[in-house]
């Protein structure tokens, strides 16, 4: 985790992190959370400080039994793959020809440099939303404008109206912000469809001689 490591435990001496952490230590005991315990940092872990290269923000995990693993929008193998991924790997298709894989596992892109960042990093069981406003935000915000300070130039995938809010901690001239439509079902056809987000993230990593991502997610 490097660097992140160093900014959860400078955040953990502070007031609203200490009040996180026993509102959801008592979730956890009490009610049915996801991610499981060990894997609610789990996209710090696989795409450390020095590695991000692209930022995919969620809003929050899914909220479905075995779904949440700690990256937002990816499921574990063996998971029916949700709508909003579907729409994302349609949109990767048309932009680049990528074909539909038959799982929704982003793991691929979280080692190549992709920070799957969810806002909330927590959720109750079928309860969306449940672990919003409870101090989160502050830590992930905080992540995001760590990263904003980089020199390597980074972009950014702002989808959706609550990912675009952040855009306010992104100021850095370096990176690039592209945000759009969210890829829900609800959204998808107001501007999500033919965003061309990956393609133009992978023009400008090129054009800054950094290694552009392999988007495509294999059959399993």
């Amino acid at each position: 985790m490097g660097y992140f490591k160093n900014i959860i435990e400078d955040e953990s001496k502070k007031d609203y992190y200490i009040n996180l952490k026993k509102f959801v230590e008592e979730e956890y005991e009490n009610k049915t959370i996801y991610p499981e315990r060990k894997k609610i940092y789990a996209a710090l872990e696989k795409t450390p400080y020095e590695n991000v290269k692209v930022v995919i923000l969620g809003q929050d995990p899914y909220h479905g039994e075995g779904e949440a693993h700690g990256l937002s929008f990816s499921v574990c193998p063996g998971i029916k793959i949700p709508p909003s991924l579907k729409n994302i790997y349609k949109e990767l298709n048309a932009e680049l020809g990528c074909y539909i894989p038959n799982n929704g596992y982003l793991d691929k892109w979280a080692k190549q440099g992709v920070l799957l960042l969810n806002a909330v990093l927590t959720v109750e069981k079928d309860t969306p939303a449940s672990h919003k406003g409870k101090g989160w935000e502050i830590l992930t915000d905080r992540i995001i404008e760590e990263i904003n300070k980089k020199d390597e130039p980074v972009v950014f995938m702002l989808w959706g109206n609550f990912a675009k809010s952040k855009e306010s901690l992104l100021n850095n001239p370096k990176h690039l912000v592209l945000s759009s439509a969210h890829p829900s079902p609800f959204s998808a056809r107001h501007g999500f469809f033919g965003n061309n987000h990956f393609k133009t993230a992978n023009e400008f990593l090129e054009k800054n001689g950094i290694k552009p991502i392999d988007w495509q997610i294999e059959n399993i």
